[in-house]
């Protein structure tokens, strides 16, 4: 499956214009790398790329081992909205499950379920979109603390 990449602008809810790129991969493991390099480089410069890249990674790789994503001809889509204001996070899947990406807050010695947690601790707000055809969890950075 070839990655589609678009740049292009869009309105967001906390702002009048923001630049949106946007990438499309097969479900496989190694395109978390990929798509955490993607999102460095359109980063590149801005206090919120490490944060960002955490988020990529840990969405990313929830839609792979969560979903039908990971399975065969499965992919995931990413988003990644940019203004002045906020750094918009956005990895869609492909569904196949009955429950929604959630928190859950479990103890400090489990080994999986943290990363929407941990994903919810780097945002200043996490949003959990359904659809028919999957979800999408859009984590939002804001560039100053006094923002929307």
């Amino acid at each position: 499956m070839a990655a589609y990449q678009h740049e292009g602008t869009c309105r967001h809810e906390h702002t009048s214009v923001a630049r949106v790129w946007e990438l499309s991969c097969p479900g496989f493991p190694e395109e978390v790398s990929r798509a955490r390099r993607w999102t460095r480089g359109i980063l590149r410069g801005s206090p919120l790329a490490d944060d960002a890249e955490l988020i990529v990674s840990e969405l990313s790789a929830n839609a792979i081992l969560h979903t039908a994503s990971g399975q065969a001809q499965g992919g995931f889509h990413l988003a990644l909205a940019v203004s002045a204001q906020i750094v918009a996070v956005s990895v869609t899947d492909d569904g196949g499950t009955r429950t929604a990406p959630k928190a859950k807050h479990r103890g400090d010695d489990t080994e999986q379920g943290r990363g929407l947690d941990m994903v919810s601790a780097l945002a200043h707000r996490v949003v959990v979109h359904h659809s028919e055809h999957g979800h999408t969890v859009t984590a939002e950075l804001f560039t100053e603390p006094g923002a929307p």
